[in-house]
């Protein structure tokens, strides 16, 4: 089985970030010294991905003009002797491939993909939601696809979740456990009421799927916001008898769709990489330093006298 395409829906409004998000896309949040959408790209060229397909909407040129080549840029890079940083932003244009593809409205993730459905042939392909940045040894995706290639099915990747925040993800109903990470799927359940959640095994933002993803998107019914839901169509999937399997990430997973979220993932890549390590965990550490950012009317006050 090769898998060697990915499809990433990034047409979102970013309505938790505004009014950041008023000009600038959600997708190009900053995380450390990288936009997020990058995480992304990265992990898919980790995991042996060329083809990304990137479902977007108006607004959304920051994302095109970012893995765009910039030969001025480049030219100046070169010429003041900066070559690693060079060779980092040539490394994605060079061996990436991108396709965008425009959600003309907002009707759901499963429509977002079902936009993309040209673009893939009778294969797999992977899909990043961007609002889950995944810090691995072996990239996310590398994973799934591993599963993928041995069960010849669809996977999805899930992380247990605490029983009261079901209600905020797309939970998986259990057929079969295989190995301790790896569960054959019976049916999907988009944000269940705890008291009906069929497990607290949440689905988290990457896939491999059947390209018979698209005539089961084209089966079921938009819901009551008269949007298209990705697990309604995996579900249908089952029903038509394809086998879906998910498996238990190993990684840190970072959910970056609201500003605490995103604060998190930084600080949490900051403390993973060695140059900026020593510096955060000296700041986390020091209680006087953290007393210097909070804001109280006596300080006001000092600072008056």
């Amino acid at each position: 089985m090769e898998v060697i395409k990915a499809v990433i829906p990034a047409a979102g409004l970013g309505t938790r970030f505004l009014p950041f998000t008023k000009a600038v896309p959600k997708e190009m949040l900053p995380l450390l010294n990288k936009p997020a959408i990058q995480y992304i790209i990265e992990e898919g060229m980790a995991s042996e991905l060329n083809d990304f397909i990137v479902v977007t909407s108006r607004d959304k040129q920051a994302i095109v003009d970012h893995f765009d080549p910039n030969l001025e840029l480049e030219l100046q890079l070169e010429e003041r002797g900066k070559t690693d940083l060079l060779a980092s932003l040539k490394r994605i244009t060079r061996i990436a491939n991108f396709t965008y593809v425009r959600q003309a409205e907002p009707r759901g993730l499963g429509h977002a993909i079902w936009t993309a459905r040209r673009c893939i042939g009778k294969e797999y392909f992977g899909i990043f939601l961007p609002d889950d940045i995944i810090i691995s040894k072996t990239a996310a995706m590398s994973q799934l696809i591993k599963v993928a290639r041995q069960e010849k099915a669809s996977i999805i990747a899930i992380a247990e979740v605490p029983v009261e925040q079901v209600s905020s993800y797309g939970v998986i109903g259990i057929k079969k456990q295989i190995t301790p990470n790896l569960y054959q799927v019976s049916h999907l359940v988009e944000k269940p009421d705890q008291k009906d959640a069929p497990s607290n095994l949440a689905i988290i933002g990457r896939y491999v799927l059947s390209h018979k993803i698209f005539p089961a998107l084209e089966e079921i019914q938009a819901d009551k916001n008269e949007e298209l839901q990705l697990t309604d169509a995996i579900s249908q999937m089952i029903h038509n008898n394809e086998k879906v399997f998910a498996v238990k990430v190993q990684g840190i997973r970072y959910d970056i769709g609201n500003p605490i979220g995103w604060i998190k993932a930084n600080i949490g890549c900051a403390l993973q990489d060695p140059q900026m390590a020593p510096h955060i965990n000296k700041f986390l550490q020091d209680k006087d330093l953290l007393d210097i950012f909070m804001y109280s009317p006596s300080k006001i006050f000092e600072n008056q006298l």
